[in-house]
């Protein structure tokens, strides 16, 4: 069974100025991400999954797996409001041979565990083997998934794992401790927490960060596997700091467009009600990670 590991970016969806999905853009960005990274988490939060339509997901997960060319997993998030429609994109990625796919829980209302786990449910029977990580994030799908319903949605509901982006330590920990085995993997959904994540035992980060800056998210990974702790605890910190920076464009996913165009490796847009950050954002992104020495 395929296991998340690695440095593991939830890509972001180039938009054109005008708001089309820049395809093109895509294949530029997989094309360079695809020699610094171990894996994909495409059409996630980052990915604006929300402000596409099922068919521009579709086709980012086509042109993202012909780019990737089995050069490294792509995981799919497939999460949606509805479960038809859920099924149907996790039913497209198992047939473009993606390593996983993946469902934030259905959002807009608020949903009791056993609908929880009946959604869950029908997209593990749709995937037809492949494997399907829980996504818990209460911001975007507007209620807590406890501790209780992780382990029915991995006992019942048949789930592989799950992407954490609580970004509460000790609910990590407890998923470790009382859920992790052979059966069931679990990845942390953000770089801040890479130090304590991996001293627990966690394998995968899916970070933002990771976008625009692999080489360092990587380099974290690193020494923290390897046991570096002295030195994975100062790129932690350093880590930190950048993100600190991301939100001088009001949020990290807008922060990452910027610095793609900053970097000189794409330049591209969010889509609406997105706001690209400001030429005054841009230049003090740009100044800050210079005193850093990231440019």
């Amino acid at each position: 069974m395929y296991r998340m590991k690695g440095v593991i970016p939830p890509m972001i969806t180039p938009f054109q100025e005008n708001g089309d999905v820049d395809y093109q853009g895509l294949k530029t960005l997989v094309s360079f991400l695809k020699d610094n990274v171990d894996g994909l988490f495409i059409t996630g939060s980052y990915g604006s999954t929300a402000l596409l339509l099922p068919e521009e997901r579709k086709k980012i997960a086509e042109i993202t797996m012909e780019t990737v060319d089995g050069k490294i997993p792509v995981i799919v998030h497939v999460g949606t409001a509805d479960t038809r429609s859920a099924c149907d994109l996790a039913k497209h990625a198992k047939s473009l041979g993606v390593a996983a796919v993946s469902a934030v829980g259905p959002y807009y209302y608020k949903h009791n565990a056993d609908s929880i786990c009946a959604f869950y449910r029908s997209i593990v029977d749709a995937a037809e083997g492949v494997p399907v990580y829980v996504y818990n994030n209460v911001s975007f799908q507007g209620y807590t998934m406890d501790l209780k319903l992780i382990k029915r949605l991995k006992e019942e509901a048949g789930v592989s794992g799950i992407k954490d982006a609580t970004f509460d330590i000790m609910m990590h920990a407890n998923y470790i401790r009382t859920l992790k085995d052979e059966t069931f993997d679990v990845a942390s959904g953000t770089e801040a927490m890479w130090l304590q994540s991996c001293i627990l035992g966690t394998e995968a980060f899916i970070p933002g960060l990771g976008n625009a800056f692999p080489e360092i998210c990587r380099k974290m990974w690193i020494e923290g596997m390897e046991g570096r702790y002295e030195d994975c605890r100062k790129t932690q910190f350093e880590i930190n700091e950048v993100r600190d920076i991301m939100y001088v464009a009001k949020s990290t996913q807008l922060a990452i467009y910027a610095m793609l165009e900053i970097r000189g490796i794409l330049k591209c847009y969010p889509r609406s009600p997105f706001l690209p950050a400001t030429e005054e954002e841009k230049c003090e992104i740009k100044r800050r990670l210079m005193e850093l020495g990231l440019l």
